[in-house]
């Protein structure tokens, strides 16, 4: 059975969307459960989302709470964000097989190694306030269950990915050359 490309963009759509609703359902929690619990009900903190105690951070300091769930509803907008551009990629029908180097595609990659370097920024931003909170003595969850891990492989995947737009900005150069030969 051999797998067209065709099927494979298919499958990483279906894909692509299923993660933008979970990213998105993330980051609209975040930022939904942040506004409620330092506007209307402050009992939230024991629940913030997805179950994390922040109830002695909001008990010693609503500044220090609404930080904390700033960098984690920013690093969770951006990675919705970047899932919207993948999205908006594959719909658009820039992305064509039989010329892949173009300046859109470029763009793209550039557009997403900026998102996943602002996503690693965030959070090992997030990670070091707070390990700050706790160095107070603050009980704070895992940076994990906070959604704050892995900075050091978002500011990579950048890294990586500048490198391949790098390397489409020479392909666009040589298809450029090559279309002047003929």
């Amino acid at each position: 059975m051999k797998i067209t490309t065709k099927q494979v963009l298919t499958l990483l759509l279906i894909l692509t969307w299923v993660i933008f609703i979970g990213v998105c359902i993330e980051a609209g929690g975040v930022l939904f459960s942040a506004f409620y619990t330092l506007f209307i009900n402050s009992v939230n903190a024991e629940n913030f989302w997805v179950g994390n105690n922040l109830t002695e951070l909001y008990a010693l300091d609503r500044g220090y709470f609404a930080v904390e769930a700033l960098l984690i509803g920013i690093a969770s907008t951006l990675k919705a964000v970047m899932f919207y551009l993948i999205l908006s990629m594959l719909y658009s029908k820039k992305l064509r097989i039989s010329q892949p180097f173009s300046r859109e595609m470029r763009r793209f990659i550039l557009r997403l190694s900026g998102l996943t370097l602002g996503i690693g920024v965030f959070t090992g931003w997030g990670v070091r306030y707070t390990a700050w909170l706790a160095g107070k003595g603050i009980s704070m969850p895992d940076t994990q269950q906070l959604h704050l891990g892995g900075a050091d492989v978002w500011v990579f995947m950048a890294v990586i990915l500048l490198i391949i737009a790098e390397i489409f900005k020479r392909g666009i150069e040589m298809q450029a050359e090559n279309e002047l030969t003929i």
